[in-house]
């Protein structure tokens, strides 16, 4: 698969401590050009979680983007979206069994032991970090650096999505050194997280990575 070189994050958590919900988030991120967006959220799926990922599901069908669940293989297949799996969640072949074969699979790795390990995944990409320090996971992995992502890149031919740290910064650098696309939290969000202050963020972006 050929992946959006921008892949935007929506973190519950994050978005709840800037007052924004995960739908206006989405629909802002999508009007400003996004073509995939990841649904994050760690803890408990209540019935209003799961209505805000219905809602962001619908936002991606009328935009024509892609949908990405993180960890939750179930909530997946009933959105009818792709799913992002870690080293602890379950295996990629639990994954792709509730999903399908048609269906988007991506797997966090953290080091070249996990990334090679990966090869023989039923897998469509996979995801390396953090490349720098991130605030927005409790106990991150070690920072891998940019030269661990340029040794990375040499591991797979398949897909890769650079996570952790990146900001408009340092992104052209992560795109340079071999990934093929570069996930954002914290970044997309500027300190006042309204529709029309995401949106311009995401043009901002958009822009950015087209230079």
């Amino acid at each position: 698969m050929k992946l959006p070189r921008l892949y935007p994050i929506l973190d519950t958590n994050t978005l709840a401590l800037l007052s924004c919900s995960p739908e206006t988030a989405a629909e802002a991120m999508l009007a400003g050009g996004a073509r995939i967006l990841q649904f994050r959220h760690k803890g408990h799926y209540s019935r209003e979680i799961f209505a805000a990922a219905e809602r962001v599901a619908a936002a991606c069908a009328r935009y024509g983007a892609l949908l990405i669940i993180d960890d939750r293989a179930d909530i997946a297949n009933l959105l009818h979206a792709g799913v992002h799996v870690g080293q602890d969640d379950l295996s990629p072949q639990q994954a792709r069994r509730l999903v399908g074969h048609s269906a988007i699979v991506g797997l966090s790795t953290h080091n070249a032991d996990q990334l090679e390990l990966a090869a023989a995944e039923p897998v469509d990409y996979l995801a390396l970090g953090p490349i720098f320090a991130t605030t927005t996971k409790k106990k991150p992995d070690p920072v891998l650096g940019i030269a661990q992502l340029q040794r990375a890149r040499s591991l797979t031919t398949k897909p890769l999505v650079a996570i952790g740290g990146i900001t408009r910064r340092n992104a052209i650098q992560v795109l340079e050194a071999g990934a093929d696309s570069v996930a954002i939290i914290s970044d997309m969000l500027p300190a006042v997280a309204s529709y029309e202050s995401i949106r311009d963020r995401m043009r901002e972006w958009q822009l950015l990575l087209k230079s």
